[in-house]
C-alpha cells in the first residue's frame, strides 16, 4: 500500500480532487484544506504579506495505481505551471 500525498496552491484543489475521483477507481482520500509553510519558491502564510494558502490531499491507494495518480499529477503541474502541485510517495503497511 501507498500513501499518496499531494501539497498545491488552494486553487486547484477542486481540480485535484476532481480528476482523482473520475480516474482513479474507488478512490478515498482525506483533504487538510489551510496549510501554512514556505516552499521552494514561495511562502503560503494566508496573512496580507504572502496571502495565499496550500491544501494537503492524501490517500492510501494500491501499488498498482501508483503510475496512473503520478501521470494524473504530471498532467496538472503542466496545465497548472504556477501553482506549487507536489506529489509524494510513502510506502506503508496496513495494520
Amino acid at each position: 500500500m501507498i500513501r499518496a500525498e499531494i501539497i498545491a496552491n488552494q486553487s486547484v484543489q477542486e481540480d485535484i480532487a476532481e480528476l482523482l475521483e473520475k480516474e482513479v477507481s474507488d478512490i478515498q482520500y482525506t483533504v487538510i484544506p489551510q496549510v501554512f509553510g514556505k516552499g521552494v519558491h514561495t511562502k503560503k502564510l494566508g496573512d496580507t504579506v504572502w496571502p495565499e494558502m496550500n491544501f494537503i490531499l492524501f490517500a492510501y491507494i494500491q501499488d498498482s495505481q501508483a503510475p496512473l495518480v503520478k501521470e494524473l499529477i504530471e498532467k496538472l503541474k503542466i496545465r497548472f505551471p504556477k501553482e506549487g502541485i507536489s506529489l509524494f510517495f510513502v510506502r506503508c503497511e496496513e495494520i
